[in-house]
């Protein structure tokens, strides 16, 4: 079956799912995941009946912002911006395992309160795929139960490769985006999550973006920066005379001391050593 047979398809699985919504919602973030659910939301619909939704907070990078925008724009679903305020929740703050949890509460109740109402929606739906499922440091999964958010990407066996393989037949700018994951996930658990090393954060990623780097992490360790790239870029982050403008660029940020992480990007660093699976 070519891509453009298989996203065919799963138009066709989404507007038997999608039945009985007349209008959508969609938590949206510009990553592949929510990008993919909203294409597929628009064809099975029509796009004058989805809603993208961007929650808007110091944890999302102004870059995630801007292209999130871009991508709305290509698939002809308009934005709703959302501001969140999940900083003022002690258990965000507080970072445990369980942060993304307080974040995507806040942000679905921020959704039922002022989105769907006023845009008259039937249901909201959000970008978990099937291989999310498989991962024990998902606690924004059950923010989702709890406020009864729809799955579709699931429901629909779409994993993360489907999800790719359908980006790409649509030709969606984010089809090969790398994993955007919040700033806050940048900071090691139970160190207080604070604007001020989101913004540091934020700053020095973008930087090493400028350089040539466009997928990339930076993790927060008070002083100390420890940067985490594809294996591929770790040669030339610390080859002369580009190593001397890595460390530049990250401690104009605010941090005094770079590293580089020999094992690369690690997906869950911080989260998975902590959590087990019922």
């Amino acid at each position: 079956m070519t891509d453009d047979d298989f996203a065919g398809a799963a138009v066709l699985g989404a507007r038997r799912l999608l039945s009985g919504v007349d209008r959508l919602g969609v938590a949206f973030s510009g990553g592949v995941d929510s990008s993919v659910l909203l294409a597929l939301a628009a064809r099975a619909l029509g796009a004058d009946r989805v809603v993208a939704i961007l929650g808007v907070s110091p944890a999302l990078a102004a870059d995630e912002r801007v292209a999130a925008h871009d991508v709305a724009r290509h698939v002809g679903v308009p934005v709703v911006e959302v501001v969140t305020d999940e900083g003022a929740r002690p258990g965000y703050r507080a970072n445990g395992p369980d942060r993304c949890f307080h974040c995507r509460d806040e942000l679905f109740t921020r959704i039922g309160a002022e989105v769907v109402s006023e845009h008259r929606l039937d249901a909201v739906a959000y970008g978990e795929n099937l291989s999310d499922t498989a991962r024990p440091d998902r606690p924004g999964a059950r923010a989702a139960t709890e406020h009864r958010v729809l799955r579709p990407l699931v429901d629909l066996g779409l994993d993360k490769a489907a999800v790719r393989r359908i980006a790409r037949a649509f030709a969606l700018p984010s089809a090969d985006k790398p994993a955007a994951p919040c700033l806050a996930s940048r900071i090691p658990h139970f160190s207080i999550v604070i604007p001020e090393k989101l913004r540091q954060i934020e700053q020095a990623e973008a930087a090493l973006r400028r350089l040539g780097f466009p997928d990339s992490r930076v993790r927060h360790h008070g002083d100390i920066a420890r940067v985490e790239l594809p294996p591929e870029d770790l040669l030339r982050a610390v080859t002369p005379p580009l190593r001397s403008e890595v460390h530049a660029a990250v401690t104009a940020a605010g941090f005094r001391f770079v590293t580089v992480d020999l094992a690369g990007i690690q997906s869950g660093a911080f989260t998975l050593p902590l959590v087990t699976r019922d």
